[in-house]
């Protein structure tokens, strides 16, 4: 079910609320447009600024609005264990077909703790959970064997991998099998995470060019000649984007890019801000490149 090219979606605002027209449109956007799968109230939907009721609206509205065409996975992490319940239960009965929940950060909890923390909501609930790792910011790196003990659970699928270390997909697929799920969180390494056992991507480019990461992980996941040469061809054309994408924090470039191609404004929440005008320029000429302005 998760494979291909999930959005980690953007979350639109205007005057600082949730602008849900937008967001509405960005959904069809991606139904639209390839996608294949639907990421909400992730780092790139600002869940850390996002309030209670807006994280579980976002995913309503995603739910709602995807209406089963494509699968979603909420975004119900947290660094507090019971609130990261709270939020996969939710997501769990207004219908998402999983959930990606963070690493704790800020607390750094031990392997044995980040054992348990999954294993209380693995316990509490019944949706299939992808774990993300993702130790530039939440500062802790779940082991291979960690995720190992956690794979034993009933719910607990597969990773978001965000590490940038492409061992980590051969360590993996060694330990766990095919059966365990592996996308990676970092576009710019997609195509070697495929070839090395991944099956996808959780996107943030995809945001703005759905086409052709759509199009990019289809082929990247198929062994003969003409799939090969496509698929290089599509990474050298997304590579200045992907690159573009982290000039500043996540969403701020995003985002940008996104009013140029008129899907949203750029606004987003403090503490994050606006991208200065040099990176305008890096995320322009990187929309050019793609042949997307």
């Amino acid at each position: 079910m998760f494979k291909g090219s999930n959005v980690a979606l953007v979350t639109p605002f205007k005057n600082n609320q949730l602008d849900e027209e937008n967001y509405i449109k960005l959904i069809h956007f991606h139904i639209e447009n390839g996608t294949n799968g639907l990421v909400p109230a992730g780092t790139t939907g600002e869940s850390p600024t996002l309030s209670h009721d807006e994280h579980q609206k976002v995913i309503e509205l995603c739910v709602k609005e995807s209406s089963g065409k494509l699968p979603v996975i909420a975004g119900t992490g947290s660094n507090s264990t019971e609130e990261a319940i709270s939020l996969t239960k939710h997501a769990e009965k207004i219908g998402a077909n999983g959930a990606l929940i963070v690493t704790p950060y800020y607390n750094k909890p031990t392997q044995e703790g980040l054992y348990q923390h999954y294993k209380a909501i693995n316990d509490k609930c019944g949706i299939p959970i992808l774990i993300y790792n993702i130790p530039g910011r939440s500062v802790i790196d779940m082991s291979v064997d960690t995720m190992a003990r956690l794979f034993e659970l009933k719910n607990i699928v597969g990773v978001k991998d965000a590490t940038g270390d492409l061992n980590r997909v051969n360590q993996t697929l060694e330990k766990m099998g095919k059966e365990f799920i592996q996308l990676t969180g970092n576009d710019d390494n997609a195509m070697d995470f495929n070839k090395r056992g991944g099956v996808g991507a959780i996107s943030v480019t995809a945001n703005i060019a759905p086409k052709l990461c759509s199009e990019f992980q289809k082929n990247s996941v198929k062994n003969d000649d003409k799939s090969i040469q496509e698929t290089t061809k599509l990474d050298e054309m997304l590579q200045p984007l992907h690159n573009a994408m982290f000039v500043e924090s996540n969403p701020s470039p995003v985002k940008y890019a996104a009013k140029l191609l008129n899907l949203c404004t750029d606004d987003v929440r403090l503490p994050l801000v606006k991208v200065t005008e040099k990176t305008k320029g890096i995320v322009e000429k990187a929309l050019r490149s793609s042949k997307l302005i």
